[in-house]
């Protein structure tokens, strides 16, 4: 039984002087204790193939991710920390090609380019950085089917890269 108590206060002990420092959490995030606010400015599309939706849905989710997992007050201007970014492609192409040289998959790649500005620690800054991800669908449907399915899948990651550079510092 002091054994059991003993690990039980060790890991207390450790949890409250994680939390104590001020930039560690549980949710993977490293904010200092003085950041207080954050704004995310809409995303501009300016990738030649149009996807009327996919800024508003991108935009949209990064601030839902920060809403969710960080203590960050979302402001329309002049926050702590700053994003910024335009979708610079959006983009179609075989992804496995079969003997006949005919596709069978196909891929469609989202590009990104985000500016992170922390007003409070300028070290943490970075511009026009480019994040790319992608999701892969059979040749035989349309893109128009499965788009949007593909597109959400897209932005899950694109989220989760951005949110990682910015506040996780991955």
């Amino acid at each position: 039984m002091t054994r059991l108590s003993a690990r039980i206060s060790a890991l207390l002990f450790a949890a409250l002087t994680l939390g104590a420092c001020g930039i560690y959490s549980f949710s993977g995030t490293s904010i200092q204790n003085d950041v207080e606010s954050i704004n995310i400015d809409y995303f501009e599309y300016k990738a030649q193939k149009v996807n009327p939706s996919l800024s508003n849905d991108l935009t949209e989710e990064l601030r839902t991710r920060f809403r969710r997992t960080t203590r960050l007050e979302q402001v329309e201007q002049d926050g702590d920390l700053e994003i910024t970014g335009e979708i610079t492609g959006y983009s179609v192409a075989p992804a496995a090609v079969s003997a006949n040289e005919v596709a069978e998959r196909n891929r469609l790649t989202v590009t990104v380019r985000v500016s992170f500005t922390n007003r409070k620690y300028p070290e943490d800054d970075f511009d026009g950085k480019s994040f790319s991800a992608y999701a892969d669908y059979n040749s035989t449907e349309t893109l128009d089917a499965v788009e949007s399915t593909l597109c959400a899948e897209i932005i899950e990651k694109l989220v989760e890269d951005i949110f990682n550079a910015t506040v996780a510092q991955w």
